[in-house]
């Protein structure tokens, strides 16, 4: 028996659908903050995208390591994948609009709020204010390479200072950049030091440990 080309499509689009597996989607919108919009995806194998713009079809790519997606998903499932309401309904100032959702094939679920007393949603926004506290470090660095080489040292600095107080997500994707600060002798002597530190860092701190 074939099968019709119509059918042969559906079933790729389904085998497609199914190897994606769930997904959770972070976005947060916040008229006259900047970015006023800001959204991530991340995936159940640790494949991410973030975007400032909801046309944006060109997403920064980025992989979490299995011990964050693990704890995002953990998070997720502690608060139902999220089936129940967030929002605290406290009178409180306008923090924008965050938005979790879930999607699993046909399965979708999400909840938006503006503060939530839960303890599991302040900890899984966290992890999201991280990513994109992260996402806006690289396209920091990667705007100052190219348009302000003075400017570098001090994103380096900036980079450096979130990594110590644990605020980097996946640092691994700094790194191609890191060098090539590194490496390039156009940028000042101490910008060109820190990025070969920073690196260095990030290297050992992913390198398997020892039995």
């Amino acid at each position: 028996m074939t099968m019709s080309a119509h059918g042969l499509v559906a079933a790729v689009l389904a085998s497609c659908a199914f190897a994606a597996g769930p997904r959770i989607v972070y976005s947060k919108k916040f008229p006259g903050s900047n970015p006023a919009f800001v959204q991530v995806k991340v995936e159940r194998n640790g494949d991410a995208e973030y975007i400032e713009d909801p046309k944006d079809e060109q997403p920064l790519k980025f992989k979490l390591t299995d011990a964050e997606t693990a704890e995002i998903f953990g998070l997720a499932s502690k608060l139902d994948n999220f089936k129940r309401p967030l929002e605290s309904g406290l009178k409180v100032a306008n923090m924008g609009q965050k938005t979790f959702r879930f999607e699993d094939g046909a399965e979708k679920s999400q909840q938006s709020f503006n503060y939530s007393l839960d303890a599991t949603a302040k900890l899984l926004q966290e992890w999201f204010e991280r990513i994109v506290e992260t996402e806006r470090h690289l396209i920091d660095l990667e705007r100052v390479v190219r348009f302000d080489r003075i400017g570098v040292n001090q994103a380096v600095l900036d980079l450096a200072v979130s990594y110590e107080r644990k605020r980097l997500v996946a640092p691994d994707q700094f790194l191609p950049m890191l060098d090539r600060i590194a490496k390039n002798d156009t940028f000042v002597h101490i910008a060109r030091e820190r990025a070969a530190s920073l690196a260095d860092a990030f290297r050992a701190a992913n390198a398997p440990k020892a039995e």
